[in-house]
């Protein structure tokens, strides 16, 4: 079993591999998380030192403020229409690129940036591989607070063997969303991923969930670190 050292190391080669994909003039789409903070950091080094002329949206608040504490600007995302690339992490990652991400919470912007986004590119460490999705990460579905006790019904309906309200660390009750929502998270075993996404996503009173199948947002690269290196993987093009 590798250590938290080696685990830091593998995602910051793969964020590293990523952020030298950017380039200038490009508009960046900034992912969230503890991989894609390496890659603000990078992307701030560039610009610092390397003149690297970009400009970024950001999939959450964290992001942002990351982002703007490196140096780089980053407008909001009701503003822009499209990002030449964006970066990201994710939770779990499967064979064919269907993704579970949302473990901080940020799902729903995640899912609005690679979609506006000509390339999508993944980073991770080799432990984020899985055969199928909802191995080890539930799927986190961001609901209207007024729908919780109705969107767990049906997400049990779906066949989720849980579903939980999640509840906030260093703070009293629930997570709130960006969006002013709440997250369930739903353990699933996913046969299915995109039309287990299409379904919980027609359920009344959610806003979107953390299944990001290869139908509806296409990954175009998997960065991958590995005992052995880095891996890429490429998807769509």
């Amino acid at each position: 079993m590798k250590d938290a050292s080696s685990a830091v190391e593998l995602k910051k080669a793969a964020a590293l591999r990523a952020s030298s994909l950017v380039e200038s003039g490009m508009l960046v789409g900034l992912g969230t998380g503890s991989t894609t903070a390496f890659v603000l950091e990078e992307l701030g080094r560039r610009v610092r030192e390397e003149n690297l002329k970009i400009e970024c949206g950001a999939t959450s608040f964290q992001a942002m403020l990351l982002g703007r504490k490196e140096g780089l600007l980053v407008h909001p995302l009701m503003f822009l229409e499209r990002f030449d690339i964006s970066i990201d992490g994710a939770d779990e990652i499967d064979p064919q690129l269907n993704l579970i991400k949302g473990g901080g919470g940020a799902q729903t912007l995640e899912k609005l940036v690679h979609s506006m986004s000509e390339k999508f590119i993944v980073v991770a460490d080799e432990s984020k591989l899985v055969k199928n999705l909802g191995e080890i990460f539930s799927v986190p579905v961001e609901i209207l607070p007024p729908a919780a006790a109705y969107a767990k019904k049906k997400l049990t309906e779906l066949g989720a063997s849980s579903c939980s309200i999640r509840m906030g660390l260093k703070k009293d009750g629930p997570v709130v969303t960006e969006n002013g929502n709440l997250l369930l998270d739903a353990k699933f075993a996913v046969k299915d991923a995109e039309k287990l996404e299409t379904q919980i996503n027609e359920i009344t009173g959610i806003v979107e969930n953390g299944i990001f199948s290869r139908k509806s947002i296409r990954v175009n690269l998997a960065i991958i670190a590995g005992s052995q290196g880095l891996l890429e993987i490429k998807g769509a093009v």
